[in-house]
């Protein structure tokens, strides 16, 4: 990548990440809430389903702002996207779900982006030893 792709992707992660670090973090202001929803939504074990919640935005939201296995996390986010958009904004009666849906499917193709390719230079990754592959027979 150029130096302007890596700002750009860069700039990307961050404003990306933002919206699941700050959703971890009102979640965990807000479990009993948050599981009644998860329950209401029909997902098994809604406990579980939380703490699963708030472990993929705050821990992969923070993930990709530092671009920390930023492959994994967006491939990650993106499944998370399309999976909160049928469950949680599916009420196409409803404008604004349908607002919320488009939304996460926008962020989900986002997240294919950073799968596909990578965080770029300005990240933890760009950091860490490559590790050397082994041609197979």
């Amino acid at each position: 990548m150029t130096a302007r792709e890596d700002a750009a992707a860069l700039l990307g992660r961050v404003l990306m990440s933002l919206i699941f670090i700050q959703g971890g973090i009102a979640k965990m202001g807000a479990a009993a809430a948050v599981t009644a929803m998860i329950a209401k939504a029909g997902l098994p074990a809604p406990d579980l389903a939380y703490v699963v919640a708030v472990c993929i935005e705050l821990g992969l939201g923070l993930a990709l702002l530092l671009g920390l296995f930023a492959r994994l996390s967006g491939l990650v986010l993106a499944v998370f996207c399309a999976v909160t958009a049928a469950y949680f904004h599916s009420n196409w009666a409803d404008h604004n779900m349908q607002i919320h849906f488009w939304k996460n499917v926008a962020m989900a193709g986002g997240f294919l982006y950073v799968a596909g390719f990578g965080a770029g230079r300005f990240s933890l990754d760009a950091l860490m030893p490559r590790r050397a592959t082994v041609a197979r027979a």
